[in-house]
């Protein structure tokens, strides 16, 4: 028969709830997804100043486990908004956040052991850390400043060099940087590296369309003949003429959608296996309208160059793998406090609650940067030298931004669109 609890195994039980209690309810005090939703709903509703108080306040009272979450959001509502420089110090901020937090102590790192990854401080994805670069460059080229842009890119492309190579992980360039790498070069007139980065971007993102005209432009000036041919067969009838004396370039970059949101997934632990696991998975919240963009009278679509659903589930998948065995992990050792809790209580009941209350924290942590788009869309736009305004319209409403075009130079227009 089974034993039946006492006065003493009560008092035990008591004690052990209290003992427990914070591990448990630190994962609902750091529930940053839930917290934020009336963030989110301001921010996509272009409300930025209202979103910004509600990250102060955030900042200010939430947990400390979100504060990389709460840099990276509040980064990317000044880049929104158009608060270039803001965004940049932002963001900034963030990116020396995120590198100090990877050097993450064992003593956290055994404490997510005990609970789950909602635990500790949130580190940010792979692709997240890139993306900061990556918003960075915009942000820097919005400013005319296309040397710092570059260090940018270059982080992005370095960055992720070290870990497909040094790391082992399944990744590849991302073409938005290698576009924006570019388009920054020729700005420059470095006609040999844009060429370079424009055919990178190409082959990661082999639909490029209308925005492969200047690798056939530059092909020819740069004397690849070879390749000007290779190319001219691909884009038999894309239009590559050299820039007129008096014609300059836009580059309309559209951030468009909403980025995937994680959820909870069960899977096995290994194939096969019957007992299942809780791993984070990521979902679409939204499919990304197409933009349209126009300069004058004649509008044009919007090319996806890089989608981040799909980033995003790449890079989560590699870490889907180290999850289950650090759950595996901490199953033992959840196992093992059990076994004594119920020796020292000498109660079955007392080692079995104890083992239940441990896993019922058992789940995986679904805070991610939810403020980033799920899409990034060009349009490439050849003008007469002078003030212009150029039309982007998603899902039926129209955005307009004046730029100055400035002969034989390229310029960036950074929109964001949300449905």
């Amino acid at each position: 028969m089974p034993r039946r609890l006492g006065r003493s195994p009560r008092l035990r039980v008591g004690g052990l709830l209290v003992l427990l209690g914070p591990l448990l309810l630190a994962g609902c005090a750091g529930d940053y997804v839930a917290r934020t939703r009336a963030l989110r709903e301001a921010y996509q509703g272009e409300d930025y100043p209202r979103a910004l108080d509600m990250l102060a306040g955030e900042e200010q009272h939430g947990h400390p486990n979100d504060q990389l979450l709460v840099l990276l959001d509040r980064g990317m509502v000044l880049h929104a908004a158009g608060r270039w420089e803001e965004s940049i110090q932002v963001l900034a901020e963030a990116d020396r956040l995120s590198q100090e937090l990877d050097g993450i102590s064992v003593r956290e790192e055994a404490g997510a052991l005990l609970s789950n990854e909602r635990q500790r401080a949130y580190r940010g994805e792979d692709f997240e850390k890139l993306m900061i670069s990556v918003l960075q460059a915009l942000n820097y080229a919005q400013l005319g400043k296309d040397e710092d842009a570059l260090v940018e890119v270059r982080r992005v492309n370095e960055r992720l060099r070290r870990m497909v190579v040094e790391e082992n992980k399944p990744y590849e360039q991302l073409a938005i940087a290698r576009y924006l790498g570019g388009v920054l070069y020729e700005d420059q007139r470095e006609w040999d590296s844009a060429y370079i980065d424009y055919a990178q971007a190409l082959e990661l993102e082999p639909r490029l369309g209308p925005l492969a005209e200047p690798l056939l432009r530059l092909a020819k000036q740069t004397g690849r003949e070879d390749a000007y041919a290779s190319l001219l067969q691909r884009f038999p009838d894309l239009p590559h003429e050299p820039l007129g004396r008096g014609e300059g370039q836009v580059v309309v970059v559209v951030e468009v959608g909403l980025s995937p949101e994680k959820q909870s997934a069960r899977r096995p632990y290994q194939s096969h296996a019957v007992e299942l696991i809780t791993v984070p998975v990521y979902r679409d919240r939204s499919t990304p309208p197409r933009a349209q963009v126009s300069g004058g009278a004649d509008w044009q679509p919007a090319v996806t160059v890089t989608s981040l659903g799909q980033v995003a589930t790449l890079h989560l998948e590699d870490r889907v793998g180290r999850m289950v065995a650090k759950q595996l992990a901490g199953a033992v050792v959840k196992a093992g406090l059990a076994a004594g809790a119920g020796a020292i209580t000498k109660s079955e009941e007392v080692g079995y609650l104890t083992f239940l209350l441990l896993n019922l924290a058992n789940e995986p942590d679904l805070r991610s940067w939810l403020s980033l788009p799920a899409e990034f869309q060009l349009a490439r736009l050849r003008l007469p030298a002078g003030r212009h305004t150029v039309h982007v319209e998603v899902g039926g409403r129209v955005t307009s931004r004046e730029v100055e075009v400035r002969p034989g130079r390229v310029s960036v227009v950074v929109m964001r669109r949300y449905y």
